[in-house]
């Protein structure tokens, strides 16, 4: 069995930083692609950013520049360092990790429960 475990949210005023992690536990195998989502009142779920295996990066034209997606893989944890934050920021934030837990199997798509960024003005 796979976990996510995000953490690192909170409420902050624009202007200031906050730093998620995303921590993957349980049965795992490899790691493969990994991403931010977040989802404001009201709104659909969107993809913030991505990260490859190898570090290769993809962001949302509206973070690009402030937010900044990485990740260890000997500690299988990803990190979101959101710098410069605005109240349109504010939305709870998922974790999404594409795992094979064997080498045999193909990979599945995982979730975290999310984690709230309030961001006032």
């Amino acid at each position: 069995q796979v976990q996510l475990v995000e953490s690192g949210g909170g409420v902050v005023q624009a202007g200031e930083s906050l730093r998620l992690s995303c921590a993957a536990s349980g049965s795992i195998f490899r790691i493969r692609s990994m991403a931010w989502y977040r989802q404001a009142p009201g709104k659909q779920r969107e993809l913030v950013a991505t990260i490859t295996s190898s570090g290769s990066t993809n962001y949302a034209d509206s973070v690009k520049g402030r937010l900044t997606i990485s990740r260890d893989n000997a500690k299988k944890t990803m990190y979101l360092q959101m710098n410069s934050l605005r109240p349109e920021d504010t939305a709870v934030y998922y974790c999404n990790a594409d795992i094979n837990t064997s080498p045999y199997q193909r990979s599945s798509d995982y979730w975290g429960q999310g984690t709230q960024v309030t961001v006032s003005s």
